[in-house]
């Protein structure tokens, strides 16, 4: 069995902040259940480079966004809306290929939150734009902090 997981959990320094958010328990976790980790960065998949601006979700969360009404800001006022779904489509697509119907997700994550994301007015209930769109391609969200 394969599991989608975001690469930051997995050691890849692959955050805006140019850092990882490794979970030391997870990959052994994995391991101890014979599943294999798919991981992908959808930010990076979507064309962002590594550092780069923070980014936030503006009016709503990741379901709003992939509805046409919110979108995703950096902090220097940039519209990367764009970038956060291609990215978002490129992670169903892996979890697609690779026959994924788990996604291990980094919490509070303008992509992949699956409780709790940044936005304009701070960390907020909802989910990211990718958490949604797997969601909505039958793929179910397991939230890592």
């Amino acid at each position: 069995m394969k599991v989608l997981v975001s690469a930051c959990l997995l050691g890849r320094a692959c955050r805006f902040d140019g850092k990882d958010k490794l979970v030391q328990e997870l990959p052994d976790a994995l391991r101890a259940e014979k599943v294999e980790a798919v991981p992908f960065c959808p930010e990076e998949a979507g064309g962002l480079g590594t550092p780069r601006p923070a980014a936030v979700i503006v009016g709503g969360d990741g379901e709003a966004v992939l509805d046409g009404k919110a979108r995703v800001m950096d902090d220097r006022g940039v519209d990367v809306t764009r970038a956060f779904l291609d990215g978002a489509r490129q992670a169903l697509e892996a979890a697609r290929l690779h026959g994924c119907t788990v996604a291990y997700l980094k919490e509070r994550s303008p992509s992949c939150g699956c409780a709790q994301v940044h936005t304009e007015k701070g960390v907020s209930k909802g989910c990211g734009v990718t958490t949604a769109l797997l969601r909505r391609g039958g793929v179910a969200p397991i939230s890592v902090a």
